[in-house]
């Protein structure tokens, strides 16, 4: 079965990922454009038919992303090729700068490298929504229920028309960004782009604007060094370590399709999206005097919250998921939008997650105030109070998930001595409780497990609440 997530449909290569099944796929999105391209007062009705094909650094990234773009041209569409990998943000702009019906994105994020993936995106560029991506999974099973199979040229034999997505792009980051504000700090910087889709774009951007880099792992590896490609603490370990050696000032850092982004400040402190999400809305509102909203996940921290009272800014809270994220961000006056799992987007740029932005924007954002990125928080904490995050895994028996979800679902009146003051069903199972501390609970689909997110005042209610979190649910 072919089911698309937050982000698209993934599988583990040449088990679930093969060949066939991203023909079916394919096949699949290609039934809905013709679909759409054909049917008066949709959003693509009469466009030109050209779909935008891209791919990650990931093992046969462009063999299966030429075997995409195969099946589209069998069913009349019109596929550009990237000419080499690109970020996901770079598609997804792309998409719109080129007014395509939408895009496929061979890649898995960040996910281990024996992943790969597909990801649809229509003409906004956005991630697709459950109302469209539901349309697929169905057509796909019915071509699987069919035996339908790709027809498919040998190996390298299938050519289509390719394009550089980099010059426009710059472009818009040259919009978005302030690169005289960088130019005349003249920050050292050390990069981590993860063998990753980021290179010769975040690094070639910091240099256009003087800064002086140190980068790591700029080479295309589709192992990752064995590691996982994401810029959390331990991803951007060496990135700190060339910080807290005093040879930067600031540690950037992204995924493998460059659509996260991970922030290592002056004192080798990793920076959580969380914190960089709530600064990002505070130099915008601050430095750059954009009004509008910001829009924020269920799970995301509530620092999101304070700062945004504190600048007289409305709240939106959605789904998980930068689909919904997206979905908002086209239709209000969203200054920033964001996750707490390191995705972040803002006015007048693409309804995706953009990590060559957001590291341009904190590089901007410590240049303009010549201090180090915990100074501007330890300053914001002071106005609003501080705000302790965490997300553990719970392991279940799965025979009890079922009751389990039952409980939660008709809320609960305190979770261990904390009283909950409000029960929220957004997404999960979300308990506010006093103080702006508050609990959510979301069953995993894959594993048997609940992700508990926390956040307290303290340290020692944070913890508290995690033991509260097991108890509740082990018991």
């Amino acid at each position: 079965m072919i089911k698309f997530g937050t982000s698209g449909w993934r599988g583990i290569i040449a088990r679930e990922f093969t060949f066939h099944n991203v023909g079916v796929a394919t096949q699949g999105i290609a039934e809905y454009l013709t679909g759409e391209l054909a049917r008066p007062g949709s959003a693509i009705f009469g466009r030109k038919p050209v779909v935008i094909v891209g791919h990650d650094t990931r093992f046969l990234g462009r063999a299966f992303s030429l075997a995409a773009a195969e099946v589209l041209a069998q069913n009349g569409l019109t596929p550009l090729l990237c000419e080499r990998d690109a970020p996901t943000p770079v598609i997804s702009y792309t998409i719109r700068q080129r007014r395509a019906l939408g895009g496929l994105n061979l890649t898995a994020s960040h996910n281990p490298a024996e992943y790969q993936g597909l990801k649809f995106s229509p003409s906004n560029g956005a991630p697709a929504p459950p109302e469209i991506t539901q349309q697929i999974e169905a057509n796909c099973a019915r071509l699987a229920e069919q035996g339908w199979t790709a027809k498919l040229a040998p190996l390298r034999a299938f050519s289509c028309r390719a394009l550089d997505p980099q010059p426009a792009y710059f472009r818009q980051m040259r919009r978005l960004v302030d690169l005289d504000t960088i130019r005349k700090a003249k920050l050292r910087v050390a990069l981590e782009l993860m063998y990753g889709t980021g290179r010769g774009y975040l690094d070639q951007l910091l240099s256009e604007a003087g800064a002086r880099l140190e980068v790591f792992h700029a080479e295309p590896n589709p192992l990752f060094g064995g590691h996982h490609p994401e810029p959390d603490a331990a991803g951007m370990a060496q990135v700190r370590q060339c910080v807290l050696a005093g040879r930067a000032q600031l540690g950037l850092g992204l995924d493998g399709d460059a659509d996260r982004f991970g922030i290592v400040d002056r004192d080798g402190t990793w920076l959580t999206p969380n914190q960089i999400l709530a600064l990002t809305l505070y130099h915008l509102v601050k430095n750059r005097g954009w009004t509008g909203a910001v829009v924020r996940t269920v799970p995301t921290s509530h620092l999101v919250d304070a700062a945004a009272e504190l600048l007289g800014v409305k709240v939106h809270e959605t789904p998980v998921g930068f689909k919904f994220i997206g979905a908002l961000m086209e239709s209000e006056p969203i200054i920033v939008g964001g996750e707490e799992s390191g995705g972040l987007s803002v006015r007048g740029h693409v309804p995706e997650k953009d990590g060559i932005l957001a590291c341009l924007l904190m590089a901007e954002l410590v240049a303009a105030e010549r201090k180090p990125l915990k100074a501007i928080l330890r300053w914001l904490t002071r106005q609003v109070g501080e705000f302790h995050t965490d997300r553990i895994n719970v392991p279940i028996q799965p025979e009890t998930k079922a009751a389990l979800l039952a409980k939660l679902g008709a809320g609960l009146e305190r979770i261990g001595p904390f009283k909950v003051e409000r029960f929220i069903t957004t997404d999960g199972y979300k308990f506010l409780l006093p103080n702006r501390e508050w609990v959510a609970f979301r069953a995993s689909g894959t594993e048997p497990l609940f992700r508990c997110y926390l956040e307290a005042k303290t340290e020692a209610n944070l913890k508290r609440l995690g033991r509260e979190c097991r108890k509740l649910l082990q018991d």
